[in-house]
């Protein structure tokens, strides 16, 4: 098994290019099932997750062609409408293959996703949204069984209650084929949301309310979607965030490039409050100015979009804890999201922790140590920590951050860190 060594307090510089998001590719990819012609997707992150996805469209009986970051995808003649277990299981997001497969076949059998280290995240909203179109639907051997009426799924109004990023994604794709009009109130926001509503308009989808909390979804009646463009994958926001968090934890000067600001707004808003500046050299590129003197301390509460993202608590935990004063970070959306809490006090961290609220308080500064990352954003956490540790940090348990990172060591390497990953005897 991998793991990453890293040789702390070296300062970085330089200039890196973001990739794509992991999060708009997933539901990107799941949405090529709505057509029977060729799908073309670019930008794609060369990551686990993506490798897993397509590879289930694969077994389904697609003609997928992958090569670094882009891949064709043709569903016209799908054999199987069955994601098994053993796809589903190494990854949540094989879930999103549900909406698409029963509103275009109008039967389909898709594995539960099981458990996750981060918390509960129970698809029942998925379940209930597409009960609400007419599919008939049955829980048996650990598959979710489901079944469009004769005429196919019917549009509905779909009240959420509460926001969420992969129901709404489902539902999307299921009301693109259905026969009516669909209305999701309560529907999440993110830039992958944008994304995916984007690409079913382009397919031949009537889509309003794109980028708000209540979308309406005219949809085919059937009929496959078009897309007659190649699709891009927008850039990861997170990825970006977890280097700009870089800069600020090394005190380094750092400039991304094939980024969109917009998105980056909330965690730029907290590292400022923390005392860095940015410069913004072109509308694609950020570069990230620490203060000279410690950081300040910041208050966090983890929102859906277009609040603080979940996916960036860990990062700015790891740099909060080398601010001058104690922070607060308040996590609303997962209950298990603070595994990382314990491996960075193994650091040298002081991470107090009562309920969903972790009191952060300063240190001096952060020392090597042996250290098992739990999940993909507690990951990189421990690498943003390793990096500005005095002395030597390893990180194992990697395989979470191949998930979601690409090339993380070389990205860093060409900052200047000097990070190896090798493997365990």
């Amino acid at each position: 098994m991998d793991y990453l060594q890293i040789e702390g307090g070296k300062p970085l510089s330089g200039t890196i290019k973001i990739g794509g998001a992991k999060n708009a590719a997933l539901p990107v990819i799941a949405a090529a099932l709505l057509s029977d012609r060729p799908v073309l997707l670019s930008n794609l992150p060369n990551v686990v997750d993506i490798r897993t996805l397509l590879r289930l469209l694969g077994i389904l009986g697609a003609s997928v062609e992958h090569e670094g970051h882009q891949a064709q995808i043709n569903a016209g003649a799908l054999q199987s409408t069955r994601a098994v277990y053993e796809i589903v299981a190494q990854m949540r997001a094989s879930i999103l293959v549900l909406g698409p497969l029963l509103t275009r076949f109008g039967e389909c059998e898709v594995s539960l996703p099981g458990g996750c280290a981060i918390g509960q995240r129970p698809i029942d909203l998925h379940l209930k949204a597409l009960e609400a179109m007419g599919a008939s639907i049955e829980i048996k051997g650990g598959y979710v069984h489901a079944v469009a009426p004769s005429e196919g799924l019917q549009g509905a109004k779909i009240i959420f209650d509460k926001v969420s990023v992969g129901a709404t994604e489902n539902t999307l794709m299921a009301a693109a084929l259905a026969h009516g009009k669909t209305e999701i109130i309560n529907a999440a926001r993110e830039p992958e949301i944008v994304q995916l509503c984007e690409m079913l308009k382009s397919g031949g989808a009537k889509i309003e309310g794109i980028g708000t909390g209540r979308i309406t979804v005219e949809g085919t009646g059937g009929a496959p979607l078009h897309f007659k463009k190649p699709i891009s994958v927008i850039p990861d926001r997170i990825e970006a965030g977890t280097y700009l968090c870089a800069g600020a934890i090394t005190h380094s000067k750092i400039t991304l490039e094939s980024v969109q600001i917009e998105h980056l707004q909330s965690t730029i808003d907290k590292l400022e409050s923390m005392g860095c500046s940015f410069g913004f050299p072109t509308e694609e590129s950020v570069t990230i100015h620490p203060p000279e003197d410690r950081l300040k301390e910041v208050n966090i509460v983890t929102a859906e979009y277009p609040g603080f993202p979940t996916d960036m608590q860990a990062q700015l935990m790891a740099v909060a804890t080398l601010a001058s004063n104690e922070s607060l970070i308040e996590e609303r959306l997962f209950e298990n999201r603070f595994m990382h809490v314990s491996e960075l006090n193994r650091l040298g961290a002081d991470i107090w922790l009562k309920g969903n609220v972790a009191a952060v308080r300063p240190v001096e500064e952060l020392f090597g140590a042996d250290v098992m990352a739990t999940d993909l954003r507690a990951s990189s956490a421990l690498v943003l920590a390793g990096l500005a540790a005095k002395g030597t940090t390893r990180v194992r348990r990697i395989y979470h951050l191949d998930r979601g990172y690409e090339d993380l060591q070389g990205k860093l390497e060409q900052l200047g860190a000097a990070i190896l990953r090798k493997k365990e005897r």
